[in-house]
């Protein structure tokens, strides 16, 4: 049996100040579409994540093109994740002398773009 190498292209963001649920929730609208609509989607969706996500998917896009030699027409998102990532612990003065935690939460974002067939 013969296996075909399918060329993939990648791109990661680590530790992003924006918890990964919030993520989530763009990623998945972007996850199966061509490079061109997952860009359209992602200039018109007003989440704060669609802004991060929209560079790490042009980084992806020069990557794939630059060092893989893909072609761009041909491009799609095959997966993208978000993990989580460490969390900032801050305090917050409470009531009667007490303290609340704060927890500013991270991510670690991935996008893995394949060409069509």
């Amino acid at each position: 049996m013969e296996e075909t190498i399918i060329p993939k292209a990648e791109a990661t963001l680590k530790y992003a100040r924006i918890s990964s649920r919030k993520v989530k929730i763009v990623a998945d609208l972007i996850k199966g579409k061509d490079i061109d609509e997952a860009l359209a989607i992602l200039k018109f969706t007003p989440k704060a994540s669609s802004e991060i996500i929209e560079k790490l998917l042009k980084s992806a896009i020069a990557n794939a093109e630059n060092n893989h030699n893909m072609a761009h027409d041909k491009l799609y998102v095959a997966d993208i994740y978000a993990n989580q990532g460490p969390t900032l612990k801050r305090i917050r003065p409470a009531a009667k002398g007490s303290a609340v935690r704060i927890r500013k939460r991270t991510s670690h974002i991935t996008i893995v773009l394949k060409e069509r067939e």
